[in-house]
This record gives C-alpha cells, structure tokens and sequence, in this order.
C-alpha cells in the first residue's frame, strides 16, 4: 500500500505591521508559487501578542500560546522582515522573545526574505536572534528578493519572473532540508 506524502508546512512570518506591506504581499507571493508538496500559510495575529513579559512564560497569555502552536505544527519557516532604524522592528522582536525560552524553533528551518535592495542590518540581526534561539537556518532559502516600486497585489508579484523564481527556489530549499 502506498502511502501518501502530507505536504510541508510552511509558516510565513511578515515581521511588518503595515496594512498593505512589501513583505506581507512578498509572502502571499510566496504561497501562490508555492511548489508541489509545500503549503504556505501566513501566520496571524502578531499584531495582537501583547509586550514579552518573562513573568507570563509559564502561562502566556492566547494569542502567545496560539502563536507558539502555529510555530510548533510547522515544518519550517519563512519570515520577510523590513529593517527600521538598522534593526529588526520591535513588534517583530517582541514576538520572537514569546518563544525564546519556548523552544518552538529549536531546529526549526528557516529561510529569510528581504523584500528590499537593502535591509542587511535586520537580516544580520535575525540571523544572530535566530541563531541564539537554535534556528536552523537554511542559506540556500534566504534571499533578497527586491520588490519593484509601490506595493503590489500579491498575484502581480507572484506572475513576476525575476520575484516567482527566487521565492520557488527559497521554499524548494525549504522542501529539501524538511525532506532530504
């Protein structure tokens, strides 16, 4: 009997707040070049963890135990994150610090995006943030993938060339490190 392979669980994470955001559409992007075998889902709700607080840790709040679950039940990760004042933007770094001592991304793939020609200071602090956190982080999945002018609908992206070929072989690298 044959069984049947259940796809890679991709858990997309837009460390922008905005409402309509290079990264967010760069990641819905994403999802709809997704290649076979590899779901893409981005994560809700960050805008609603409220500040880390290490003396919640043994009972955090539910948008922080929601937020642990979906981290947990994926296979891997694939976060775009915009750079503000040389570093990882606070909200996005809050959310990290819920599940620092957690351990929902010890081992854990992940790729980076970067949606911009430059961002390298948040990209270098994810990377050390990560790092600290035990991440696995997969070089071949972590791409500047520059989102031409204005912020467009994910679909426009995604029938792009020069966005839907680095974003397939960022989650196709995803794919091969879940599933050597």
């Amino acid at each position: 009997m044959e069984t049947e392979t259940l796809p890679v669980r991709v858990l997309a994470l837009s460390g922008s707040l905005r409402g309509i955001s290079k990264n967010t559409a760069l990641l819905e992007a994403a999802r709809m070049v997704a290649p076979a075998g590899v779901t893409v889902s981005l994560v809700p709700g960050l805008t609603e963890l409220p500040p880390f607080n290490p003396d919640h840790e043994e009972r955090p709040p539910r948008p922080v135990l929601d937020f642990q679950r979906a981290l947990a039940q994926a296979d891997a990760l694939l976060i775009c994150c915009p750079e503000y004042a040389h570093g990882v933007p606070g909200a996005f770094k809050n959310a990290l610090d819920w599940v620092v001592g957690s351990g929902e991304l010890v081992n854990k793939p992940v790729g980076l995006l970067n949606a911009s020609a430059g961002g390298e200071y948040a990209q270098d602090s994810l990377r050390e943030t990560l790092s600290v956190m035990s991440a696995r982080l997969v070089p071949a999945a972590c791409l500047r993938v520059a989102v031409p002018g204005p912020v467009r609908p994910a679909a426009l992206l995604a029938a792009l060339p020069e966005v839907s070929g680095p974003l397939q072989a960022a989650l196709q690298a995803l794919l091969q490190d879940v599933r050597p």
